[in-house]
């Protein structure tokens, strides 16, 4: 099932994640340092909260989680199809997790992406906190959000080996 992705700042992660977790009645699906996601049944919804205070609005962006990388293709085709300008994304670690994706950019700025995610990316921080990391540094969780200008912890393209924004 694909399911309308959206993603948050937050300001504390702790009282958002038990913010969320009572309000949709389920506990997050992963939980990493300043990072927690939720895959909520009813409604079908992805909840990404990121951990990031000095952010000027608590939308980070917004997507679409898809099912496997043929529905992440054939809805890149369409878009192409219809004229829209994509950012395609293969191989990236991102979210914690390795995904393949595109994005788009709405007419007021609002990034929209299409993605899959392939496997789990650094499952020995499950549960921990930013205040567990004594300098270590994370490359997994993300992320630069290029509509707010704030930029957290890039994810690198495994194929161009370049670093980009990511959720």
């Amino acid at each position: 099932m694909s399911r309308i992705q959206l993603a948050l700042n937050v300001d504390d992660i702790d009282a958002a994640v038990d913010f969320y977790a009572t309000l949709f009645d389920t506990p997050p699906a992963k939980r990493r340092p300043g990072y927690a996601n939720f895959a909520v049944e009813n409604p079908p919804v992805k909840l990404v909260l990121f951990e990031n205070p000095e952010a000027t609005g608590t939308l980070n962006h917004v997507g679409v989680e898809r099912e496997s990388m043929d529905e992440v293709q054939a809805e890149a085709d369409r878009l192409e199809a219809a004229g829209l300008t994509l950012d395609v994304e293969g191989d990236v670690v991102c979210c914690y997790a390795r995904q393949d994706k595109h994005w788009v950019t709405g007419p007021d700025g609002q990034r929209w992406e299409n993605y899959v995610v392939l496997a789990d990316a650094q499952p020995e921080l499950e549960g921990r906190t930013l205040l567990d990391l004594t300098g270590e540094v994370s490359t997994g969780g993300c992320c630069t959000s290029t509509t707010e200008g704030t930029a957290l912890a890039p994810h690198t393209d495994t194929k161009t080996s370049e670093a980009v924004g990511c959720c």
